[in-house]
């Protein structure tokens, strides 16, 4: 009768053990999750911008930070700075004053040249207008991006096509697309075109400006749900002047309350706190 109770106790203490195991790898696996979300994509301290020493800073904002894998609205009217911003998170301007860190590498501080070969690498972006090269083919256009980025040396020809015809299907575009020239494609053509450019080197930041002013309600619809899925696994700054474009996202930014230039008091927004908003119907 003996051997019951002893098989009894050993295997409440295997339960013990195990359940105590399972605790301890749930509550290591949510550290590491957590510590993933507080990682920083995107990080602006004490920026100041102007075009000249003699002419009045445009810019000022104090700090601002976006977490990897977080995707933000930034909006304000026309020739608020929204533009500027981008431009200068893209590496094309640099600040007069202040830091931008990027993917925890100090950005503003590498050369012109390294700050190409940065950006090449780790950011995408799609333009307003698009900058699609008219007289080239939709696959030349991704293949540039490739070029540019120097990633093309460690991927044969076809790794590169099975990926550009993979964004190409996840865009809703036909393979035959890929042969056409970019002036031969519609507007939401161009436009999707442009958004597997910004995508094909896997970009970790992926920055947005105005890309639905062209479209129509459904047609801006049916974008937006497309690159939210594309973009998933991007840090994602998405600009426009249209508040419709707010339910889309989880955090929205104003130009206005970023800079204080705008206002003399740090805003939620500076502060890194969120503005909740509605989730697309």
């Amino acid at each position: 009768m003996g051997c019951p109770l002893i098989s009894a106790s050993t295997n409440f203490m295997m339960y013990t053990w195990v359940e105590r195991n399972v605790n301890i790898s749930e509550q290591k696996q949510n550290a590491q999750h957590k510590k993933k979300q507080c990682v920083t994509a995107v990080e602006v301290t004490s920026l100041q911008f102007a075009y000249s020493k003699e002419s009045k800073p445009i810019l000022d904002i104090e700090k601002w930070q976006v977490a990897r894998g977080e995707h933000v609205f930034l909006s304000g009217p026309s020739g608020s700075g929204k533009s500027t911003l981008l431009n200068l998170l893209c590496g094309t301007l640099t600040p007069s004053k202040g830091t931008i860190t990027l993917l925890e590498q100090p950005f503003s501080s590498l050369s012109n040249r390294q700050r190409d070969k940065f950006r090449a690498r780790n950011i995408g972006v799609v333009f307003q207008q698009f900058n699609l090269i008219p007289y080239l083919s939709v696959a030349q256009n991704i293949n540039a991006a490739v070029y540019f980025a120097g990633t093309g040396k460690n991927k044969n020809k076809s790794q590169i096509e099975t990926t550009t015809y993979q964004l190409l299907n996840r865009l809703q575009l036909p393979d035959s697309v890929l042969h056409a020239k970019a002036d031969a494609l519609s507007i939401g053509q161009q436009q999707r075109v442009a958004i597997a450019r910004a995508l094909i080197n896997a970009p970790q930041l992926l920055v947005v400006d105005e890309p639905t002013s062209a479209l129509d309600a459904e047609a801006r619809d049916s974008f937006m749900s497309l690159l939210k899925d594309v973009a998933a696994d991007s840090t994602m700054i998405f600009v426009s002047h249209d508040m419709a474009m707010k339910r889309y996202f989880d955090r929205h930014c104003s130009i206005s309350e970023l800079s204080r230039l705008s206002r003399s008091r740090a805003t939620s927004c500076s502060e890194g706190k969120t503005e909740p908003t509605q989730e697309p119907v």
